[in-house]
């Protein structure tokens, strides 16, 4: 063996240092996100009075589908988390995820602005004490059921955030988008012929058919958790049995096509957006299945991946009412005989149970608001039943890294553009009377809820 040369002898002994100078560059594990996932089933035994429409003269009769509470928890690399809860109801009160934030925030030191919690809508599910106030008045035995569910849901909504928040691990977090296209804008378009106009390609009306995924795999590659969002009521079903509606439908049949996946649906801006065909359960299983094929197109192709950070910001904007209702108004909706004259009924004693505990602050509501960042993908949480224009406006101005939810933290009423508010009907002004506010928004929430969205995502924008 030949002598080692200066040059070698040099390198011999650079070699170890060099090993050492920039090990830590090359050779130590790159920190990672981390996610973790839980579920908990929420379907209330049969008895208790559902919700959503004003005509159900019954309890529940039974199960068609569980309910459920889910919950997605992340974490950034620095260790900044989120955790968002979803579930199969139609709707929720302020008080009641409230009640629920906090007691994430002393368990878990989480910032109030890093708890969210999204509806599917279903109107497949239990009346609520606090929400949809004058749909109807219900027998005292209805009365003490739905007083007695809420705190118990909340227990449940604590316990799949804690699991999945105990859950974090790595993970691999990424989203795409693809289209689906069951709905249809229902202020522009008789129900009776969507389907003819539709296979016309004459739909009108603002619609968004995007359906944005993200995808939780674990450290094997394995999907953990996905959500998925689409923005459209849940309404092809008006049955008096509990059912997830096409959501629910779309969240089995994803789970049966991705075994050990747990799939969550957050609704969007679908407020003046209906699902068609509807009003038969095959017809839910379709739409989900609509939905899912969407997902799996998504899956199949090159997802984003989220990098970077977490960030998350809170903040309410006061509305208000446009109108206090007379005695005399409230005494003609007591006594007056029309159509649905129970709602009528219920939203009487709904405004005078206002004027008694709110006075002078009746017509003030603190609207919330809630933005998140993952990495380069932004989300926002808008409460109550928001229209379309909102998602399709707020993403020209920011991109289609955003997504916007609806039917988020808060669901106190429709939220109408000031396109539809003008236009009235429905979702503009006759929707307050099942909500049991005292009357159609004010002028001006459009650009108020516009503004608090664009502060909030300024101070969740990346640093530069």
């Amino acid at each position: 063996m030949n002598a080692p040369t200066p040059l070698r002898r040099a390198a011999a002994f650079l070699a170890p240092l060099l090993c050492l100078v920039f090990a830590p560059l090359t050779a130590a594990p790159a920190t990672s996100w981390r996610a973790g996932t839980a579920r908990e089933n929420i379907t209330p035994p049969a008895g208790l009075w559902m919700t959503g429409y004003a005509s159900r003269d019954k309890p529940a009769e039974g199960t068609a589908q569980e309910l459920w509470a889910k919950a997605l928890a992340v974490a950034d690399p620095a260790g900044n988390r989120g955790v968002i809860i979803t579930l199969d109801q139609c709707g929720i009160s302020r008080q009641s995820t409230d009640r629920v934030a906090a007691e994430l925030v002393r368990r878990h030191g989480l910032p109030r602005s890093a708890v969210m919690v999204n509806v599917s809508h279903t109107h497949c599910s239990p009346q609520l004490a606090g929400n949809l106030n004058g749909i109807q008045i219900l027998p005292p035995d209805g009365l003490a059921k739905a007083v007695a569910y809420p705190p118990d849901l909340e227990q449940r909504m604590i316990r799949v955030a804690d699991a999945a928040l105990a859950a974090l691990a790595p993970a691999r977090i990424a989203w795409g988008v693809d289209e689906a296209h069951f709905g249809f804008n229902r202020r522009e378009n008789p129900e009776k012929d969507v389907v003819a106009l539709r296979a016309a390609g004459q739909l009108k009306g603002p619609f968004d058919p995007r359906v944005p995924v993200l995808a939780v795999r674990g450290a094997d590659g394995a999907l953990r958790a996905l959500l998925v969002s689409y923005a459209c009521h849940s309404t092809t079903l008006g049955i008096f049995k509990w059912h997830g509606d096409y959501a629910g439908s779309a969240m089995l049949e994803l789970e049966r096509r991705h075994p050990g996946a747990n799939v969550l649906f957050t609704i969007g801006c679908g407020a003046d957006i209906n699902p068609g065909p509807r009003r038969e359960e095959r017809l839910a299983d379709e739409h989900g299945r609509a939905l899912a094929d969407a997902a799996d197109r998504a899956l199949a192709r090159p997802l984003t991946q989220v990098e970077g950070g977490f960030a998350s910001a809170w903040g309410d904007v006061t509305l208000k009412f446009s109108r206090r209702p007379t005695e005399e108004q409230l005494r003609e909706a007591e006594t007056k005989q029309q159509p649905n004259q129970g709602m009528h009924r219920a939203w009487a004693a709904s405004v005078r149970e206002l004027i008694r505990t709110r006075g002078d602050k009746l017509l003030e509501y603190d609207y919330p608001v809630q933005a998140w960042r993952l990495g380069g993908l932004s989300w926002v949480a808008l409460g109550g039943e928001v229209v379309i224009d909102y998602a399709l406006r707020l993403r020209r101005e920011a991109g289609d890294n955003l997504w916007v939810f609806g039917y988020s933290n808060d669901v106190m009423a429709y939220i109408p553009s000031e396109r539809v508010l003008k236009e009235g009907r429905y979702e503009g002004d006759t929707s307050m009377v099942p909500y049991g506010q005292p009357g159609p928004w004010s002028p001006g929430l459009e650009d108020r809820i516009i503004s608090k969205t664009r502060e909030l995502l300024t101070r969740t924008a990346p640093p530069r």
